[in-house]
């Protein structure tokens, strides 16, 4: 049996973070009081925190009281720990076991429930139309080959007024090998970079991570989200933290957008 491109990478986010991977580490105790206690801050890219104005017009007094949040693609018990402090109806969707796994240990560690779901986000979403208010999507649509198939998501499951707080590569990465760049810079593959149109680029690709990742243009990401319906209304820029090529050029994307009334 054809084993799909989205297992192959639930299995690899297995393996990372068995491994200690970064986005697999859960919030700890002592972050999790603090949010409860007005101190915050999350992140959809490597190092930018989204900025608190972004969660208008649902943040109030510093909390997110009743909003219907997803985190999609959002497993790891990082952000929704945080959500569920600021009183928000978190719900978490992921396709990782481990990953899903991290934050029913933090709900069960802190006292609240989460609804969980796991679902493969390349197939259509299991939530009915207008179902949340905010949409929380951190770095993951570069294990997704069809984004705008995401970005049509979002809009569908969004409510009118509904904000999408969406991080992204912006495909510079893939012009190397995927890894953390600490040696040299090679431009060795052509953009996109698509391992499912080239057997020799997949097979390096299983010998580099174990994953299948894709490049995304600009046009894919932010026109992506235009054509879906949404109007965009913040861009932030972003680096890696300790790779070489984020020493010369912002590699992701933050963006804010909302489905008007």
């Amino acid at each position: 049996m054809k084993t799909n491109y989205t297992d192959i990478n639930a299995a690899a986010m297995d393996k990372w973070v068995a491994e200690g991977w970064e986005w697999g580490q859960p919030l700890s105790h002592e972050a999790y009081l603090q949010a409860k206690q007005g101190h915050w801050q999350v992140v959809l890219t490597p190092q930018v925190p989204v900025p608190a104005s972004w969660f208008a017009p649902f943040l109030k007094d510093n909390r997110l009281t009743g909003t219907d949040l997803l985190g999609l693609a959002s497993g790891g018990g990082q952000q929704m720990p945080v959500f569920q402090a600021l009183g928000a109806n978190a719900t978490v969707l992921d396709y990782s076991d481990s990953q899903l796994a991290s934050e029913q240990k933090v709900a069960d560690r802190e006292g609240y429930q989460l609804k969980i779901v796991k679902a493969d986000m390349s197939q259509r979403l299991p939530f009915a139309d207008e179902s949340f208010d905010l949409i929380f999507h951190p770095i993951a649509n570069c294990y997704v080959e069809d984004v705008q198939h995401i970005w049509d998501e979002c809009y569908r499951i969004l409510r009118p007024g509904g904000v999408l707080l969406a991080g992204m590569d912006n495909g510079l990465n893939y012009l190397f090998d995927v890894d953390d760049h600490t040696t040299e810079l090679v431009v060795k593959h052509p953009l996109p970079y698509n391992p499912l149109k080239d057997p020799e680029l997949m097979k390096q690709s299983m010998a580099l991570d174990g994953s299948v990742q894709f490049s995304h243009s600009l046009e894919e990401q932010i026109g992506g989200q235009l054509k879906a319906g949404l109007t965009l209304t913040n861009l932030l820029e972003d680096r890696g933290p300790d790779d070489l090529l984020g020493k010369y050029v912002p590699q992701y994307l933050l963006t804010r957008a909302v489905k008007n009334n």
